[in-house]
């Protein structure tokens, strides 16, 4: 059975409903933004730079552009109490932490990080990098973002420096080439 002409322009011109339109899905979108300046909360957003390249263990080598404030909705958020027990001890969880943040947000992408705020009173923020990203499929107004803790890498290339070193262990073997 063919659908004819007329049925098509029928099914094409509402076949999501009021908000699929241009203008309806912008203002949908300035709706959830408007939300998380209501009740979100305030963290950094760091966007890698588009030169960012990957190690040989999977993790992402990149520089990042300015931090710019932004807000955001956790989809579990856990209460002041509970932060304040745990000290802020994100590696504890078992699952990671899901954020919400705005469809239009310039260049988020795996790899980007969050400086969230402790729960902690005077306590230092928390560095968390984005691991996966999801939306939903039709007219999304946001991006959930799934985060996990950025380490801080404490060594110094100048602890690579091996000249007052004797030791080497290859120094005396013989070459067992025939």
């Amino acid at each position: 059975m063919n659908i004819d002409e007329k049925s098509l322009d029928l099914l094409n011109s509402s076949k999501y409903g009021a908000l699929i339109h241009e203008p309806d899905i912008k203002l949908h979108r300035k709706y959830f933004t408007e939300m998380c300046k209501l009740l979100g909360i305030k963290v950094l957003y760091y966007a890698p730079r588009n030169s960012k390249g990957w190690t040989t263990y999977g993790e992402i080598e990149t520089n990042f552009y300015e931090p710019k404030l932004i807000t955001c909705i956790f989809n579990d958020h856990p209460n002041q109490w509970t932060m304040k027990k745990l000290g802020w001890d994100a590696e504890f969880q078992e699952s990671a932490s899901l954020i919400s943040v705005d469809y239009d947000l310039e260049n988020i992408q795996v790899g980007a990080l969050f400086a969230v705020p402790t729960g902690v009173d005077k306590g230092k923020a928390r560095l968390f990098r984005v691991t996966k990203m999801s939306n939903i499929m039709i007219y999304p107004a946001s991006i959930t973002c799934e985060l996990v803790p950025e380490y801080e890498n404490t060594y110094q290339p100048s602890q690579k420096d091996y000249t007052h070193s004797s030791m080497n262990l290859l120094n005396d073997e013989e070459e067992d080439y025939k």
